[in-house]
């Protein structure tokens, strides 16, 4: 798998403002991949830690849809940490990356859009199969 941090990027989410207040719209093309499951998560410890994985064929939109919290990445031989606190600011994840959460603020919404139904076979768990996944 050739994925590299590079690949994983910032997805700004178009936005209407009124007097009403501000409304956010994910739909058609405004991310790269078909949504075929939704999930979020609410009620984090600040110090819990989340992700630890990675996906074989997987896209993901993490979305911060109240309060913040840090997105560590990795690809095998870099690593970069992404500060998600933005509701209009996604991040895409393609696959092939490690992914872990923690740093979450009080309140925190954390909203995840996927490209496939749940599929157990998709994920890579321990770190040192994921480097033999990036290495075959």
């Amino acid at each position: 798998m050739n994925s590299k941090i590079e690949d994983v990027e910032i997805i700004e989410i178009p936005r209407v403002h009124d007097e009403r207040g501000l409304l956010a719209v994910i739909e058609g093309n405004t991310i790269p991949f078909d949504i075929k499951r939704v999930y979020y998560l609410y009620d984090v410890p600040s110090d819990a830690f989340r992700g630890g994985h990675a996906h074989k064929e997987l896209n993901q939109l993490i979305i911060p849809l109240s309060g913040s919290f840090d997105v560590h990445i990795k690809d095998g031989d870099n690593t970069r940490i992404i500060n998600l606190n933005k509701p209009h600011k996604g991040l895409f994840i393609v696959p092939g990356i490690w992914r872990e959460i923690d740093n979450f603020s009080s309140g925190c919404v954390c909203l995840v859009l996927a490209s496939a139904e749940y599929n157990e076979e998709d994920y890579i768990r321990k770190y040192s199969d994921f480097l033999a996944f990036k290495n075959s």
